[in-house]
């Protein structure tokens, strides 16, 4: 079964690095991904979009990710400029970097055929890392309310790509989050 995540994020804020992490697990568990982004000639702190496609089987498709099953949004200002939701499946889950209540954040938005969670995965990276860098937090989050991969391929993964204390800190930053994330929303 397919399954696809949009990420929403400002250029600098890790959008590629998180998109490409949960892709990375999945293939260490034996699925078959893709993980790129969209963006033009933008500079850092401009909207961007990264996508994550998961399957049991080869993709044959190569485009943006229309119909996400998760949308999870790094930075909460893009709540009010664009609609996240745009595209979102019935039943899909919406993940915000927020310290706002998910009803509240759900109150946002006309669609009630959604799941809605939100975790502070700034103040996560703050207490973790000493840095506003919340992407691996994030990631964290939707494995917990979507398990796309599990937990122990994504640290697995972040080992990889980041050894040493940097790997850590981020790793910790994700075993925060994942239990920290509103659930049932």
């Amino acid at each position: 079964m397919l399954r696809e995540v949009r990420w929403h994020g400002r250029g600098g804020q890790g959008v590629v690095t998180v998109s490409r992490l949960l892709a990375y697990a999945a293939l260490l568990e034996g699925k078959h991904v893709q993980a790129f982004p969209e963006f033009g000639p933008e500079r850092t702190g401009a909207p961007i979009l990264g996508f994550t496609r998961i399957s049991d089987e080869p993709i044959e498709i190569h485009c943006q990710v229309y119909a996400p099953g998760s949308v999870v949004v790094l930075d909460p200002t893009l709540l009010t400029s664009i609609d996240v939701t745009e595209g979102l499946v019935r039943d899909g889950h919406l993940i915000v970097n927020t310290d706002r209540k998910a009803a509240d954040v759900r109150g946002d938005f006309k669609r009630t055929d959604m799941s809605c969670h939100v975790v502070d995965a700034t103040r996560i990276a703050l207490d973790v890392l000493g840095r506003p860098i919340f992407n691996t937090a994030m990631l964290g989050a939707l494995i917990r309310v979507d398990p796309l991969a599990k937990l122990d391929s994504v640290l697995k993964a972040l080992q990889e790509r980041f050894p040493g204390p940097l790997a850590e800190k981020n790793a910790e930053a994700i075993r925060r989050a994942y239990e920290k994330v509103a659930m049932n929303e």
